[in-house]
This record gives structure tokens, sequence and C-alpha cells, in this order.
């Protein structure tokens, strides 16, 4: 007994030092297991999507998704033991953006338990319920704890300053994207990415046709899961080139696995976008210590975006919708919805990590970048 009392003391008694950051390399493999552990979930949304005749909690998508919960969770406990061995205590032991990703991972598990229990008394979901399921809420949440530990890794490291390559960044994009899925899954009514060109079409044909009021609402759904992810991120680093392209073809594939892949066309719209919001970064470089051109990026990009959106669905989907009001000011109003989140996110121009300003219009007193909790 006291030698069990000796070992928990030596692990939540904290130690005292500095914590650490991890290697790119092991944010890279924490990122990696994420994608197993996302992909996992993208299988049993297709299945709860697709199968009506579920019945049972033990089937092979969820074993997927709960490998890959085990693996991620086990690489993630793994180096919090080896500080532990090197002699480090509590806290001192967790490295730096890990901490609550460990602490979700006991969270996760008894969801886990309450989910089975869930389905073993009530059945299995099939519908809209799934999306409101207590249980897959807690595992959802406790789950973007787990995948998004490569971001708050990177969010402070010494090593990637505010001009990070894209293969530093990696790990952060991967882990971001994919939560990014997983808010897309639980908004799933209101995804306009699951849309297919011809119903794109046919909806923004007729003002009477009920879908128009439902496509536009999912529109601007979409728009704001979509964009605040990448405004996240430009408002803390200047993204290198491709950044928004990984996300968005990240991002594309928990819709695509919805609807088996039955709209390609609309899917790549988004990877185009994301391409086109790359090039705009480049050439406006918004970021937080410039306010103008991290607005003019937020609503250019959400315009580009849906503009190709229902262009692509036009080419594709038997021409152009019959109501033009609908289709010429939906990109309009996305782009508005883009500025307005651009203001959200940055009202105020603030100073990068080394001091710097914007040399025109930052007001004086300006607040500096709120460095991110060492979670």
């Amino acid at each position: 007994m006291a030698l069990a009392d000796a070992g928990i003391r030596r692990l939540v008694v904290d130690s005292g030092e500095p914590r650490t950051w991890v290697s790119l390399r092991t944010d890279l493999v924490t990122a990696l297991l994420g994608v197993w552990f996302g992909v996992g979930l993208m299988i049993d949304a297709w299945a709860h999507t697709n199968l009506a005749e579920l019945e049972t909690f033990f089937t092979p998508w969820h074993a997927v998704f709960y490998s890959g919960f085990a693996v991620v969770s086990g690489w993630i406990i793994w180096q919090v033991w080896r500080n532990v061995r090197a002699g480090r205590q509590g806290l001192a032991a967790v490295p730096t953006g890990y901490l609550a990703g460990l602490v979700a991972i006991p969270a996760f598990a008894a969801f886990g338990f309450a989910d089975m229990m869930w389905h073993t008394i009530l059945g299995i979901e099939t519908s809209l319920d799934i999306l409101f399921s207590p249980s897959h809420l807690g595992l959802i949440v406790t789950m973007l704890l787990i995948i998004t530990t490569p971001l708050r890794s990177a969010w402070n490291a010494p090593d990637l300053g505010d001009r990070p390559t894209l293969g530093r960044l990696l790990p952060a994009l991967i882990g971001l994207a994919f939560a990014t899925t997983l808010v897309s899954l639980f908004l799933s009514y209101g995804d306009a990415m699951q849309y297919r060109a011809p119903r794109i079409v046919e909806a923004f044909s007729s003002v009477n046709d009920p879908g128009a009021d439902r496509l536009a609402l999912a529109m601007v759904v979409t728009n704001v899961v979509m964009l605040s992810p990448v405004l996240l991120l430009a408002r803390r680093w200047a993204l290198p080139f491709g950044s928004v392209t990984v996300m968005y073809a990240i991002a594309i594939l928990m819709p695509g696995a919805q609807t088996e892949f039955e709209n390609v066309p609309v899917l790549l719209s988004f990877v185009a976008a994301g391409f086109v919001s790359d090039l705009l970064i480049r050439w406006l470089r918004p970021s937080g210590a410039r306010r103008g051109a991290y607005w003019a990026f937020a609503g250019l990009s959400a315009f580009a975006t849906w503009s190709l959106y229902i262009g692509i669905a036009s080419a594709t989907g038997g021409g152009l919708p019959a109501v033009p009001e609908l289709w010429t000011g939906a990109p309009i109003i996305a782009g508005l919805i883009g500025l307005a989140l651009g203001a959200l996110f940055l009202p105020n121009a603030v100073g990068t990590r080394s001091g710097e300003t914007e040399a025109a219009g930052t007001e004086k007193g300006a607040p500096a970048v709120i460095d991110a909790e060492r979670a």
C-alpha cells in the first residue's frame, strides 16, 4: 500500500520543472494516429447513415474507431510516461499542448462505455437522432480535445516562429482539419457539402421550393464552419502556401463518407476554394498585425468559396439555377459573413510575438497577441 501511495504521489505531485515541447516528429505521429481515429469515425458515420439494419454496438467500424482511440491515447500517455521515467512529476511530466488531450482520454473512455450502454438499452440511432445523442456529444467533445493536441503543441512552440513552413505546421493543420470534420458531422443537418450538383441547381431555380431556404441556410452554416479555423490560424501565423488547400481537402472527407462520395464535383469545389484562399493569403498577407488585409481575406475567401460552389454545381448539374437573385446573391452574403467573422476574430490589429505591428492603421495601445494556455 505504501508503495502504491508513493507511485501515485510521483505521478501527481508536480516536481516544478518547466514543461517542455515534443519534437515535430512526435507531433506528426500524434496527428497521423489522430487520422486513424478520425477515419474510424468517418466509417462509423457512413454506417449509421447508410445501413439501416444496425442492431449492435459491436461492429467492424466501431472496432476501427475505438482502436484509433486506443493507439492515439497510448501514444499521448507514452509521451508523459517518458518524462516520468526521466524524473519529472505531475504537470512537469506533461508536454506542452498535451494536457487537454491527456485529460480527455479517460473522459472519452467513460463516454464510450455510456454509448455502449445507451445502444444496448435504447437501440442504435440511424437518423437525425444520432447527432443529438448525449453519449455521442460527449464522445465528440473529448475527441476534439485529443485530435487537436498537435495544434496546441505548435501554438507557442519556440522553434515555429510567426512564419512556419508547411511541413512544420502540417501536424497542426491535420489536427484542426479533422476537428472541422467533426463539427461538420454534428451539423450535418446544415451541411451544404452534402448537396449534389443537380439538387443545388434545382433548389435555387424556384423561390417556392422549400429546398431553397434549406440550401441557403446550409451555406451559411458551412461557411462559418469552414472559414473559422482558417481565420484562427491566419490570426496566429503567416500561413505557408498550401495550408488552406490541405485543410479543405481533409474537411471534405466526412461529408464525402456520409454521401458515399456521390457528390464529388461539389466536394472538389472546396479543394479549389482552398487553393484560391492560399493565393489570396500570398497576395494579401493577412495577419494579426494587418487588420485590413485580414478582413479582406476573410470576405474574399468566403466569396470565392461559394462562387466556386455554385459555379461547379451549375457546370456539372445542368446549368445555372433559374433564379438569378439566389445564385448571384448567395456568394455575396457568404462574403459579408466572412467579413463579419474577420471583424469578430480580429477587432483590433495586434502585435506579433516579436512585437511587430502594422505600420499603418494600428491603434496605439492595441493588445498584444494573447498566448494560448500551455495545455
